[in-house]
């Protein structure tokens, strides 16, 4: 099978929703299968919202390995971009480059403690930002994520440090 992707936008349209309805489960159950289920929601959305921005040109003789390409691709920048957090969380390690300069032992304990509690997708976003003075934009890219999917663990990240903070 050929799919062109020179296509006007309602023949771009009717493309990606043929190529949705015919793989989208079995690339689900792949992705799943490769990177596990929380990861694999994440990456199928990912690559249908990349397909969607890269219907322009060319041609698709393999459906199949199309997707999962374009999961790899996405996948691999992920990691790439955890590794990167991990090194300029590494380079941190004072509570005072998070700007809070005349913090006591205990809250700068309490902070780490806070920031170490949230969950790795939100943390990530959260010591980007707030550490790593990247904006929505970059962040996105160095994780492989949409900038509203930035947004919205920012968010979490915030509301949770909140909750914390109240207790």
């Amino acid at each position: 099978m050929t799919d062109s992707l020179e296509r006007t936008s309602d023949e771009q349209r009717a493309w990606l929703d043929d190529l949705h309805r015919r793989y989208s489960a079995w690339f689900r159950a792949r992705l799943v299968h490769r990177y596990g289920a929380q990861d694999a929601d994440d990456l199928v959305q990912d690559t249908w919202l990349r397909i969607s921005r890269l219907c322009r040109g060319g041609e698709v003789r393999a459906p199949r390995a199309f997707l999962l390409k374009v999961a790899a691709n996405i996948a691999s920048g992920r990691h790439a971009g955890r590794v990167r957090l991990e090194q300029t969380a590494s380079d941190v390690g004072r509570l005072d480059s998070w700007g809070v300069q005349e913090a006591t032992q205990g809250e700068s304990l309490l902070a780490r403690q806070i920031v170490m509690s949230l969950p790795q997708p939100l943390r990530d976003v959260f010591v980007l930002s707030r550490v790593g003075g990247l904006t929505n934009s970059q962040i996105a890219e160095q994780l492989g994520i949409s900038p509203k999917t930035v947004e919205w663990r920012m968010t979490k990240a915030l509301a949770h440090c909140a909750a914390q903070l109240r207790r």
